[in-house]
């Protein structure tokens, strides 16, 4: 997927232009969540390319707050003992 200085790809700009929801499921961008066309991409852009907050990603995934701060707090710790395991010390 190509992408331009907006980080939208053509399929995700095409989606946004035309005003219509991402058919393509088995793309790793899609996300059930029309407010932003299904796309991941246009997510991010919705968002100022901004980090989103976990209750926004709760939101988009119709998963609680609690749980994507479990996620998150799994996440931060697998990729701690990575870079343990790889000598980064910080």
């Amino acid at each position: 997927m190509t992408q331009n200085n907006d980080g939208l790809t053509k399929c995700a700009r095409h989606c946004q232009k035309h005003n219509i929801m991402c058919p393509i499921k088995d793309c790793d961008m899609w996300i059930d969540y029309k407010g932003d066309h299904n796309c991941t991409y246009i997510a991010i852009y919705n968002n100022d390319q901004n980090p989103m907050t976990l209750r926004q990603i709760a939101e988009r995934l119709h998963i609680s707050f609690a749980r994507v701060k479990q996620i998150e707090t799994k996440a931060f710790s697998k990729l701690k003992k990575h870079l343990l395991d790889m000598g980064v010390d910080f």
